[in-house]
């Protein structure tokens, strides 16, 4: 298997709404600010990877095509990745593994989504018609005609958690939001900056138990594009900047019926795609080998369980790590310093990717205001799905200064 780097990022700001910007003209921005970034051409590039979740989000079936034709990628082959909350993670994946097999040199990897677009003719809002939509991702015999959304469902897991183990508690939980939304005021491509306190977490409405508004992300518009290489091709260009390699992958998919679980209060198929990328990278301690992570927070609490599924700790102290400074941008291992899902918003189809941007930023010194001092090795994790039942873990490396 090759060596993989990533030679190029490129992203819009994530917004609630892109009014003048077809979700083709959101990828055309990242593209190609990706090429500019990476000193490459559209013919460069032997195949690209879309993470694009949600046909009905772009009122498009196949929207891939459609991206591709507007990049001028046009006859190199490409493919669609959809797995949930998961889909950019599963997209870079998949452009790992077409470098990594030695079968591409050069691999485009670019998600997109444009959920404002999908709204209710009748009553001219979004957010009935987009939670619709998501809706579809469920189980249609059984777990949707129950009324089920993403939120109820974690929730549940959140819950069975604080049963097990007294946490997360509401006050953990509102200081993952204080510290997600607070980062992303260093982020300009962040749309959900706001300093807050805990205190106004707690206060904030209820939308389903455990979790209160400000405990949960919004959805959004943007694009976030990565171009990868491989080591024979990095050693031919004469990049400007440091590539940032890929030095190990993890994934797994767990069983998408709750039922079929030994228990939800951990996700065992983020615990197997973590110790595979650990594996592959030889990383035996995180805390310790590991300089910033980008964790998927859709909500608060699944932050906090992540931190254990990612063996940041010993499962039950999650909660721990956000009470002692560890996961804040000063501890031992800073999280979600772009500010997350919750501060960035989660443009589905590009989250995995804009975490990826994220990581390569911190590792290229090149974070501005939220940069992490001597940052070498992060890692990326999204997940997808009913219960996290998809999930892609990442370790990218700076190699030139370890």
């Amino acid at each position: 298997m090759g060596e993989v780097a990533i030679i190029g990022w490129g992203m819009t700001p994530f917004r609630s709404r892109h009014p003048n910007k077809t979700y083709y003209e959101l990828s055309y921005d990242a593209a190609k600010m990706a090429f500019e970034d990476a000193g490459v051409k559209p013919s460069n590039i032997e195949c690209a990877v879309y993470g694009i979740y949600n046909d009905f989000f772009q009122r498009q079936y196949q929207p891939d095509a459609f991206v591709h034709d507007y990049l001028g990628l046009p006859p190199a082959p490409a493919v669609r990745v959809n797995t949930g909350g998961a889909t950019g993670g599963s997209a870079l994946r998949i452009g790992f593994s077409e470098v990594a097999s030695g079968l591409y040199d050069m691999v485009l990897v670019l998600g997109v989504e444009k959920c404002a677009d999908c709204f209710d003719y009748f009553s001219g809002t979004a957010v009935p018609e987009v939670l619709r939509a998501i809706l579809y991702t469920s189980d249609m015999t059984y777990d949707n005609p129950t009324g089920r959304t993403a939120a109820s469902g974690f929730g549940l897991a959140v819950l069975a958690h604080r049963e097990k183990y007294g946490s997360p508690t509401d006050e953990q939980m509102a200081k993952v939001s204080v510290k997600n939304h607070g980062n992303a005021l260093k982020n300009p491509y962040a749309q959900s900056g706001m300093k807050i306190t805990v205190e106004d977490v707690l206060k904030s409405p209820k939308i389903v138990d455990p979790f209160k508004r400000l405990d949960n992300c919004l959805y959004t518009e943007g694009s976030a594009c990565v171009i990868l290489a491989s080591e024979e091709k990095v050693k031919e260009m004469k990049l400007k900047k440091p590539p940032i390699w890929i030095t190990g992958v993890g994934s797994a998919l767990d069983w998408a019926f709750p039922g079929n679980r030994e228990n939800i209060y951990q996700f065992h198929g983020c615990r197997n795609a973590a110790k595979k990328a650990y594996r592959m990278a030889g990383i035996e301690n995180p805390v310790k080998e590991l300089d910033v992570a980008e964790l998927h927070d859709a909500f608060t609490g699944t932050e906090i369980m992540a931190y254990e599924d990612c063996f940041f700790c010993e499962e039950g102290d999650g909660g721990k790590l956000i009470d002692d400074g560890t996961v804040w941008p000063e501890g031992k291992l800073p999280v979600n310093v772009s500010g997350g899902l919750i501060g960035c918003g989660h443009a589905v189809g590009a989250t995995g990717i804009m975490q990826t941007a994220e990581i390569v930023q911190q590792l290229r010194g090149e974070a501005g205001e939220r940069q992490i001092t001597n940052a070498r090795r992060g890692l990326v994790q999204s997940i997808g799905g009913t219960l996290c039942s998809w999930t892609v873990v990442a370790i990218l490396e700076r190699k030139d200064l370890r």
